[in-house]
């Protein structure tokens, strides 16, 4: 694998089916050793993950990174609370973002590029229920129209 592909560690499928994406953001994450070498085994979950703004620093809060085996004294709380790295500038525009009603920052994805791992950051507002039907019915009307268009074709 070439340095400068992108490689996807961890994806948070559900982000998209529980949030409106207005904008996202790639940022750096303030990790250990042993939190790097996890993370490029792939044991890491961003699920149940949000982030916040302190202090004029970012911040993401419930992002598991597994225990590395080989770590014994040098592994870290697997829960933390880690910095996410970012301008200043950034931060203010996601400040200004998340000051309206509704919106969060949610991590979408994790990876790793050019041997740093990075995670993808999104401005998000929460879906209601009925939003979330409507996705669902969208999709599968798509789905039966492209299933329908391709039967039409082999016949």
């Amino acid at each position: 694998m070439d340095k400068s592909e992108k490689k996807i560690i961890a994806n948070n499928k559900k982000a998209r089916h529980e949030f409106f994406i207005e904008d996202t953001i790639e940022a750096g994450i303030a990790l250990k050793g042993t939190e790097v070498k996890s993370i490029r085994q792939g044991k890491v979950n961003v699920k149940e993950s949000y982030a916040t703004i302190e202090d004029g620093e970012v911040f993401i809060n419930g992002m598991h990174i597994s225990p590395y085996e080989q770590g014994n004294i040098y592994n870290v709380d697997s829960l933390r609370k880690r910095k996410l790295l970012l301008h200043k500038k950034q931060i203010r525009k996601l400040k200004a973002d998340i000051q309206l009603q509704g919106y969060t920052l949610v991590p979408l994805t994790v990876y790793i590029i050019n041997g740093k791992v990075k995670i993808e950051l999104a401005v998000a507002k929460g879906k209601k229920l009925y939003d979330k039907r409507d996705t669902i019915a969208k999709k599968d009307a798509e789905r039966r129209i492209r299933q329908h268009s391709s039967e039409k074709f082999r016949a």
